[in-house]
């Protein structure tokens, strides 16, 4: 079958290349799924997963893309949940050959049946960001109606399905980003957006919840802005300077069919959109994680036709 491989860590993005690998195995628990849409993050190159297994053993040459929409193929050992021919997508395992592949090996329980009138392509923008943005709000965050929530990156991929969950549960929504951002971040439902590069983020004020996307400076700029008892959630990177009187929440996402089965619906019932950029070509993916030019939305890298 076809991949995108990387073999050289220091090679970086150069070091992506599209490959001829064996067929996968599917172990017990597992299901091989025929990719048809991909997702990737163009930081997991830097990820340990990326180069070793559980155990710290190299296992490259290794294919990244960790979020996939396709049909099920075969069902491994004690496999329970999904049946051959069946339209699933969800996340392929971090330290797992990943979905930038024509089949890739999945546990099953990474993996939610996808609703037929769901597209693959939207599918596949679907499960890191929107697992992200619920546990960051939600589990870790704890936002609840009436409450006041600071997002940065209000218009990429994790920040743009956060907007649209706090707005639907009644959070007063503060959205950050460049300029060319402001439009879609309103758009999205934003009350008010703020461009980090001629604004000052102080000027917000205190919020219940941040849910940070960037780290750094902005990390530590926002720690002052979360008001008494509330949090500061990021993904970026482990937090070192703590809110004075709330709580500072570094996470890495997690699977969950049934919160994948739940975003599923609200896409069908239009009450979620992911913000589905530029779509290529498997051939393709290597460039796709250095664009020449930054686009909006996420990027989908389509493996196989829909039939």
């Amino acid at each position: 079958m076809r991949a995108i491989t990387v073999q050289d860590r220091d090679a970086g993005i150069g070091g992506l290349t599209l490959t001829e690998l064996p067929h996968p195995h599917a172990a017990e628990n597992d299901v091989i799924v025929c990719v048809h849409a991909a997702g990737f993050t163009p930081g997991e190159l830097t990820w340990p997963g990326t180069w070793t297994d559980r155990t710290g053993r190299d296992r490259t040459p290794s294919v990244p893309g960790h979020e996939l929409s396709g049909v099920v193929t075969e069902l491994g050992y004690g496999t329970t949940g999904l049946t051959v021919g069946q339209r699933v997508f969800g996340l392929a395992d971090w330290a797992r050959n990943g979905s930038l592949a024509e089949y890739t090996a999945v546990e099953a329980r990474n993996l939610a049946p996808l609703p037929a009138d769901v597209d693959h392509t939207t599918a596949a923008a679907l499960p890191i960001s929107g697992l992200t943005a619920w546990q960051g709000l939600f589990d870790h965050g704890r936002l609840t109606t009436g409450q006041t929530v600071l997002i940065h990156g209000a218009a990429g991929g994790v920040g743009s399905l956060a907007v649209q969950l706090a707005r639907e549960v009644g959070a007063r929504v503060f959205g950050t980003g460049r300029a060319d951002d402001r439009g879609t971040a309103l758009e999205l439902g934003v009350d008010t957006f703020m461009d980090l590069h001629a604004e000052r983020l102080e000027d917000i004020g205190e919020v219940d919840v941040v849910l940070d996307v960037i780290g750094g400076e902005i990390l530590e700029r926002s720690t002052a802005l979360v008001r008494a008892g509330g949090t500061l959630v990021t993904i970026a990177e482990p937090v070192t300077v703590h809110p004075t009187d709330g709580r500072a929440v570094f996470f890495v996402v997690e699977p969950d069919r049934v919160r994948l089965a739940d975003l599923a619906q609200r896409l069908r019932e239009g009450r979620l959109k992911p913000i589905v950029g530029a779509v290529r070509p498997l051939q393709e993916a290597a460039a796709a994680f250095a664009p020449e030019k930054r686009t909006p939305g996420k990027t989908i890298i389509q493996v196989a036709e829909d039939k």
